[in-house]
């Protein structure tokens, strides 16, 4: 059978379908990143190509520091559009299939009802812009390949809100936190189950149904509520206070609303999706 090659491995996503592979033990499964494989590389990604019969990418691999891509937007292209060119243009020489991991951002948040995968792309930073750029660049050179779009991602591993939270929680004697961005969190752990179910159906059935989904957990929340959650779950008793967006200026401009319609993926692939305090709990029992 050949192989599957995430590309990635060590970011919170990478991880968490390496921890799930276990489950899918007649799946062959090869886990890479920088700087073993470089994915804005094309002799790198010959390299490994060459020294592995693959037949499906999941692409992990993404620059994903928003407000720092407003500075350095090469490097942000390099890794969120480049990457995923090649490795589509690799996968159609080839004949592999890719799943290409994108974003919520490639969107503007000025939706009041869930986006759909048809919906207008719009974003508002370099790192949407990049991603997106990314999505159309996997589809130009490999049309047959699957993208996902997701948000609000974090898990027990990596940098992210979730872990911040907590962390601060300890440390400071208040939180502010805003309450005008609206979205779903999502787990890693549950984005990761989604996938494989994805790569199973193939790999076993012959089922791929290409095309761009979205994934996130069920529910609708503020970062608000998600860290007021978060503390109350592991008795926290820092006071957590809402802030609007505008006294909490970053580089980047956030959506302000980017709740995910996920009924395309669990129609065409029967993807079972969790609550996101379910999943946020299942996270916390691994911290």
């Amino acid at each position: 059978m050949k192989k599957i090659l995430i590309t990635g491995a060590n970011g919170q996503l990478g991880r968490k379908i390496n921890d799930l592979s276990i489950n899918n033990s007649g799946l062959n499964f090869i886990f890479t990143d920088l700087p073993d494989t470089d994915i804005t590389n094309a002799h790198s990604i010959d390299k490994i190509f060459s020294e592995n019969q693959i037949g499906l990418i999941i692409n992990c691999a993404a620059y994903t520091a928003v407000d720092k891509a407003e500075d350095d937007e090469d490097n942000a292209y390099q890794a969120n559009a480049k990457g995923p060119e090649l490795l589509a243009k690799k996968a159609y020489a080839i004949g592999a299939k890719l799943i290409h991991i994108s974003t919520d951002y490639v969107f503007d948040g000025q939706a009041n009802t869930p986006y759909t995968e048809t919906d207008l792309e719009k974003p508002v930073s370099v790192y949407g812009r990049t991603k997106l750029e990314g999505e159309k660049l996997a589809i130009k050179n490999s049309s047959d390949c699957i993208i996902i779009r997701t948000s609000w991602l974090y898990s027990e591993y990596g940098n992210n809100f979730a872990k911040t939270m907590l962390r601060l929680a300890t440390e400071k004697e208040k939180l502010n936190v805003v309450f005008d961005q609206i979205g779903t969190p999502t787990y890693a752990g549950s984005l990761a189950n989604a996938i494989l179910q994805i790569v199973s159906d193939y790999c076993n059935s012959n089922i791929w149904k290409s095309g761009i989904y979205h994934y996130s957990d069920l529910g609708v929340c503020s970062w608000y509520d998600f860290a007021v959650f978060l503390l109350k779950q592991k008795h926290l008793n820092t006071p957590v206070f809402p802030v609007r967006s505008s006294e909490f200026v970053t580089r980047a401009q956030r959506p302000s609303y980017s709740v995910l319609d996920k009924s395309k993926i669990t129609t065409n692939y029967g993807v079972i999706i969790p609550y996101w305090t379910d999943s946020c709990l299942q996270m916390l029992q691994k911290i």
